[in-house]
């Protein structure tokens, strides 16, 4: 891989994307420690060190923004919007028609999704920012910290629409930015800046974890983190490159004096289909409870079950919930994203079958046979790999939001495979030397 990467750098037009890509992301590094106007930036930081490995219902929020959340600063919504807004477009062109016609016009419908993707992703940036700007005035951004209601000083209505547009207009730049890695840059842009973000985060929270540490001065759990940091990463890499390949045969068809078709070649089905999407489902749905609960007042049978049961990482009806909540939206998002019918169908047209398999309804029944045996070990593996920071609470109190937890190591490697085979693929185009030397 190294070596891809100096060859990469010794090729003009790749080493000015690469170069281009390093400047985007230190603009976005840059802009997570600008703060916005209003706010206390002294109060912040301190309350920030007070909650340090201890930052509650808002902790995978500020993971995604690379920690940018609880500073307050222009980009503190990161690329969450636009996450969200992606997931939520991409489960309405399932229920929709208009939108599902769209997705089959090709190019032009996929631009017109984009455009209200990003028109959805500012709307939740206003819904996002007005609740953090509120939650931050009431103190319950940072629990226990003693100028905690001092982060706002300023309660006025145009200070708070001020803060609210300044963190609206950070997550349109930062979608801005994305955007531009994915035309001029390496990679899928909005994939690179979560990378950046979750990585960003990293030192830290493996920082902490030694300074928190007993055993040889704390380097025995640093010791122990990193290796099974490693461990998960070959594991993520393992399954993630795992796939069931579907032999797909197509027949010979005589056009006038020519012969087309008659090439064998096959349908890739990955072991998790779905990605890392289950797991923010799942711990976006348990959170939830959590927060309404913090924000209700009166002491409520069932807030106390809530406060109780769902807002320790460790406790066993969360972690079966979390399990079981994985599954289920492993199940669902593979179920809307693949269809087997349409599969089947096109296959059909193009003069395609499976081997042994008749075209058609029977194609499309052996299709989700296949996809739901490989779903399963798929989201038994994500659940797995979720609950690693909820064993590391239990083995060496690490905070809730371990390092090498798994919807980062997901996110992660995840990013980092698929940014490597598109340096790789574009070298090979600039290296092929063909047939004739």
């Amino acid at each position: 891989m190294l070596t891809g990467f100096a060859r990469a750098f010794r090729t003009p037009d790749l080493r000015k994307k690469l170069l281009f890509t390093l400047g985007i992301i230190v603009a976005y590094r840059v802009g997570t420690h600008i703060p916005i106007p209003g706010v206390n930036y002294k109060a912040v930081q301190q309350c920030v060190t007070e909650a340090s490995g201890n930052q509650g219902l808002f902790g995978l929020v500020n993971m995604f923004s690379g920690g940018a959340l609880l500073q307050i600063t222009v980009f503190a919504l990161g690329i969450m919007p636009y996450i969200t807004a992606s997931i939520i477009l991409q489960l309405l062109t399932v229920v929709i028609p208009r939108l599902e016609a769209l997705k089959k016009e090709g190019q032009a419908g996929t631009a017109k999704i984009t455009q209200y993707t990003r028109y959805l992703t500012v709307a939740l940036a206003i819904l996002q920012g007005t609740g953090l700007v509120a939650t931050a005035r009431s103190g319950a951004l940072f629990n226990g910290c003693s100028v905690a209601g001092n982060i706002v000083p300023d309660r006025a209505i145009f200070t708070t629409i001020t803060m609210v547009i300044c963190m609206t207009a950070g997550t349109a730049v930062v979608m801005w930015l994305g955007e531009l890695i994915t035309d001029r840059g390496i990679g899928n842009g909005m994939s690179i800046l979560m990378f950046i973000s979750i990585a960003a985060t990293f030192p830290s929270a493996l920082w902490a974890i030694k300074k928190s540490g007993k055993l040889a001065d704390g380097w025995i759990e640093f010791g122990t983190v990193i290796l099974v940091g490693l461990v998960m990463v070959g594991l993520v890499v393992f399954v993630e490159q795992a796939q069931r390949r579907i032999p797909v045969q197509y027949a010979k068809r005589m056009i006038g004096r020519r012969s087309y078709g008659g090439t064998s070649t096959y349908i890739p089905l990955k072991v998790n289909q779905a990605g890392v999407i289950p797991v923010i489902f799942a711990s976006s749905l348990l959170y939830i409870p959590a927060l309404v609960a913090q924000f209700a007042g009166g002491n409520a049978g069932w807030k106390t079950w809530v406060t109780q049961n769902l807002t320790k990482g460790d406790h066993p009806i969360y972690i079966t919930l979390y399990f079981l909540l994985i599954v289920f939206f492993a199940f669902f998002y593979v179920a809307i994203s693949f269809n087997p019918e349409e599969v089947a169908d096109n296959m059909k047209k193009y003069g395609g079958f499976i081997p042994g398999i008749r075209a058609g309804r029977p194609t499309a029944e052996y299709l989700s046979y296949v996809l739901n045996r490989i779903t399963w070990p798929g989201s038994l593996y994500l659940g797995l790999i979720a609950l690693v920071p909820t064993m590391a609470l239990v083995g060496f109190g690490a905070s809730q939001n371990f390092p090498f937890g798994g919807t980062s190591i997901l996110i992660i490697v995840g990013v980092g495979l698929e940014t490597v085979k598109q340096i790789e693929s574009q070298l090979q185009q600039r290296n092929y030397e063909g047939f004739l030397r």
